[in-house]
């Protein structure tokens, strides 16, 4: 650096003893705080040499130590975030929306619906639905797009593909564990 001309006891210049003061004194102070950043491999005006990684919202890039008015991972984070942050990071999301489809049934298809049709297992995707009526059923498979539709738009796609809706079970004249082949009662009673 050029030297400059002495200057006298004005503020910005160098003292009766040679010492510098004020701007002389913050221009010198940066260039060291320059050289040392050089040195240590991280150029001036980038922050952290790396970012946090982690956390439940979205990192922005953090110019201080202190979160400040924005929200970032530090703060407290509401109970639904971090256990939806745990189940995505241990691969438990597909789980957590099957058990989703069951849990808020009423609330995914509605009260009517809810109120004569039950789910009865998620299996690859197909999901087993039992109405209380042949009726029911039958109306529950012309709405079967429609409540789809419902189910995908509450636990997302892919967790629920298809839909399979059964009548009430027929009553069965199968008494015991064993017995032997064939059309079973007929009319023998007269």
């Amino acid at each position: 650096m050029a030297e400059q001309p002495e200057q006298s006891d004005t503020p910005g210049g160098k003292g009766p003893e040679g010492e510098l003061r004020g701007v002389d004194l913050a221009r010198r102070a940066l260039e060291e705080a320059r050289a040392a950043a050089r040195a240590a491999g991280k150029s001036v005006g980038q922050g952290r040499a790396s970012p946090r990684k982690g956390g439940v919202r979205a990192l922005r890039r953090r110019r201080t130590g202190w979160s400040g008015a924005h929200p970032d991972d530090r703060d407290p984070q509401t109970f639904g975030a971090l256990t939806g942050a745990l189940a995505r990071s241990r691969g438990w999301s597909g789980k957590v929306a099957e058990g989703t489809v069951f849990g808020r049934w009423h609330a995914v298809v509605g009260a009517e619906i809810a109120d004569h049709a039950q789910p009865i297992a998620l299996k690859d995707g197909v999901l087993s639905i039992q109405a209380e009526s042949t009726a029911w059923a039958t109306q529950l498979r012309m709405l079967q797009s429609q409540i789809l539709a419902k189910i995908n738009a509450a636990v997302g796609q892919g967790v629920v593909t298809s839909l399979r809706i059964n009548g009430p079970a027929a009553p069965s004249w199968r008494k015991g564990d064993r017995h032997i082949k064939g059309r079973g009662p007929r009319d023998t009673y007269g």
